[in-house]
């Protein structure tokens, strides 16, 4: 760390000896910020670029559902549909994008191509299928989704993830990629290796086609049924799993893949380390790294020491989540795993009112502020090192706003209209915005640094350093009503040059504006701001 804090001193030498770290660009002059506002509070706020944490591996989103099909019918919107997720360019002080630097892409059980017949009554999220009837494969299918892989690679996106909800249609027990199998797998004891080979065969496609296909996730929310009419999905045993991860280890193995497994996916953090309802599929982690378990699969070549886990339900209030994640990271440490947040949005209906206004009163800026509030506590407390939102874009029906959502759709005949009969009409939410305050700056490889503040529910940030030690990234949340004027202690770094921030709120979306040297950094009301440091 001494060669980076050498490199800081005599980057702020040259800048002083070069007369550099005036603003003389009259666009940035432009975008200075106002003089403090007289009812600001000041915020203590330490900032040790030293002292590090977990390494990001990324941010990133689900192509499920509406992309297969916004992919292949909206031709004249999904350029820019796909800009706002993956473009990492700033135009005049304002981004293009999020720069999601993950995809996690749904390989279907072929749902779609059974119709009526699937069992799924929810025509959107029958999925397609590589894997034809007869066995062999047709990679011309799955149009929409490609585009998406498409133009996230044009676009940066650096890591891409397979996962499956269900075995494909061909190998599961009711010939459909819903379950009537309770709490045990849809999939024909007989069939475990060729969905194994199957998932690799996929892989290895997109492998030799460039994509970067960095994990494979065979299997998602196992500790559910999937008995219902609304989408793919299968329960599983963590015996099953096991058994799965053996053969899909073997099968990377005999292909030479560079690429690993993801385990887990699992519904909610508890699953990690409590009996909930089905011991068979509770416990994971000791479960699957425990040498003495039947279960252990820690030992897999393409299985290294990480392990994925969802935040639906344990996001109801501040101190409940922190004391679930708090649970994550102890037992994460005691076996020596990674931690990826893999699926995220506001599913629960049971959040603390002194916290949240209730889904009927909630503004769209309710919702993408609260999701601050988890993106901040996985982060910092469970430590993640990779957040990922459940889907890309969806239609907001039942005035659920964005709760499931980063970009709203508006089929062509309105919210009830086909999304399959061509173009319609899209916005980007506040949630896009603020998962961008995160995504677009703290890129894979950033190291989380110490930052000390009078942290509360109203106020919370977290700071990131790039991995050349020249950038530091600080995401602050100020939930309440009033600008905050942050009084920095900066311990093993100084800046003297001008910062940029980017301020997400009810009337700005990722804004940019630069502070002058020496002028205290202040965020907004009810906002979400980064604060980019060029050190």
């Amino acid at each position: 760390m001494m060669g980076v804090m050498n490199r800081i001193g005599i980057w702020v030498l040259a800048l002083l000896a070069g007369g550099m770290i005036a603003c003389s660009d009259k666009q940035d002059e432009k975008k200075l910020e106002e003089p403090v506002p007289s009812n600001a509070v000041e915020k203590q706020v330490t900032l040790n670029a030293a002292l590090t944490y977990q390494t990001v591996a990324g941010f990133g989103a689900s192509d499920a559902w509406q992309p297969a099909w916004v992919g292949k019918y909206w031709t004249g919107s999904r350029d820019r549909l796909s800009e706002l997720l993956f473009s990492q360019e700033i135009a005049d002080g304002q981004p293009k994008g999020i720069g999601l630097s993950m995809w996690r892409v749904n390989l279907g059980a072929g749902s779609a191509e059974q119709g009526d017949a699937s069992g799924i009554n929810t025509v959107t999220r029958r999925a397609e299928s590589f894997l034809t009837a007869d066995g062999s494969y047709d990679w011309e299918k799955c149009m929409g989704q490609r585009y998406f892989m498409q133009r996230a690679r044009e676009l940066g996106v650096e890591k891409f993830i397979l996962f499956s909800n269900s075995p494909p249609v061909q190998y599961t027990y009711n010939g459909q990629g819903r379950s009537d199998r309770g709490g045990h797998a849809n999939l024909k004891s007989e069939y475990f290796d060729d969905f194994a080979d199957y998932l690799v065969d996929v892989t290895s496609h997109f492998h030799a086609d460039g994509y970067n296909i960095t994990h494979i996730s065979p299997v998602n929310e196992p500790q559910y049924n999937w008995d219902g009419h609304d989408q793919e999905g299968s329960g599983w045993t963590n015996e099953e799993i096991a058994t799965l991860m053996r053969e899909l280890d073997r099968s990377l193995t005999e292909r030479s893949l560079p690429v690993d497994i993801l385990l887990g996916e699992s519904g909610d953090w508890e699953y990690f380390y409590k009996s909930k309802g089905d011991r068979a599929r509770s416990y994971v982690i000791s479960d699957f790294f425990n040498p003495e378990r039947p279960t252990y699969i820690g030992d897999l070549k393409h299985l290294k020491n990480l392990i994925s886990g969802h935040s639906y339900w344990t996001d109801g209030s501040w101190d409940g989540m922190r004391s679930v994640r708090s649970k994550v990271a102890q037992i994460a440490r005691e076996y020596d795993l990674e931690v990826w947040q893999s699926e995220w949005s506001m599913i629960g209906d049971g959040y603390s009112s002194s916290e949240y206004v209730g889904h009927e009163n909630a503004t769209t800026m309710d919702i993408a502020l609260y999701m601050s509030k988890v993106i901040h506590n996985d982060l910092t407390v469970a430590g993640v090192t990779s957040w990922s939102f459940w889907t890309a874009m969806d239609v907001a029906h039942w005035g659920h706003q964005n709760r499931f959502l980063l970009i709203s759709l508006t089929p062509d005949g309105g919210e009830w209209g086909d999304v399959m009969s061509g173009d319609g009409t899209f916005a980007a939410t506040p949630t896009l915005w603020v998962l961008g305050n995160y995504s677009r700056f703290i890129r894979p490889g950033y190291k989380r640094i110490e930052l000390s503040m009078n942290e509360s529910r109203s106020f919370f940030g977290s700071g990131y350093l790039s991995p050349d030690g020249k950038q530091l990234v600080v995401v602050y949340t100020n939930l309440s009503d009033k600008p905050v004027q942050l009084i920095e202690t900066r311990e093993g770094w100084d800046s003297s040059v001008a910062v940029k921030t980017y301020t997400t709120s009810s009337v700005k979306e990722l804004q940019e504006a630069v502070t002058a040297p020496g002028k205290p950094v202040v965020l907004d009301a009810a906002s979400v701001t980064t604060v980019v440091y060029q050190l």
